[in-house]
């Protein structure tokens, strides 16, 4: 594999590992007002040490599944963004879905922009996959400029996709396709 991989200011993007998860769940307390509009409602474990590290040995078993690639943005020894391809699938379609999130205090910066486009690079090169695809809710630009710079584009729109916020909300749709 190979992350980990240098950011720019001090971040660097590497595989979740079990020590992360205080820092983990310390990120996630942090940043539950912030992100509360773009995720699902959370179980209040989501919080705590012992259910990150729950969420992240379940990360880690899908990855040597070679069903998910569980990253996270770490600035020193703090966790200040995560990205993820789900769902991996194989065969004829070759694709996975892409998540992430990113710290209040380290938005604007272009991190995760550069994060996912590394991110696709490993997809195409280290897994062989031919296109990833991702989804943001309408209201968030910030998002939807991430994919973008990563050389997404937009592919359509999905009416009540996914619960998030604790109601099913559209989705605006993207794809890179990786492999000609």
């Amino acid at each position: 594999m190979v992350f980990p991989i240098a950011l720019d200011d001090g971040v660097v993007l590497r595989v979740v590992e079990p020590a992360d998860a205080a820092a983990m769940a310390a990120a996630a307390v942090r940043n539950r007002e912030h992100l509360a509009p773009y995720e699902p409602e959370r179980d209040p474990s989501h919080y705590t040490e012992e259910g990150q590290l729950d969420g992240i040995e379940t990360a880690l078993t899908a990855m040597a599944q070679g069903r998910r690639i569980p990253l996270v943005l770490a600035h020193g020894d703090g966790i200040i963004g995560a990205l993820n391809v789900n769902d991996i699938v194989r065969g004829a379609f070759d694709n996975g879905h892409v998540g992430y999130w990113t710290d209040a205090g380290f938005q604007g910066r272009g991190l995760m922009s550069a994060a996912v486009e590394h991110l696709a690079a490993y997809a195409r090169n280290g897994l062989g996959l031919h296109r990833l695809q991702a989804a943001a809710l309408p209201d968030n630009e910030r998002s939807q400029r991430v994919l973008v710079r990563a050389g997404f584009e937009r592919i359509g729109y999905a009416p009540e996709y996914l619960k998030i916020a604790g109601r099913w909300q559209d989705h605006i749709l993207f794809q890179r396709i990786l492999a000609g």
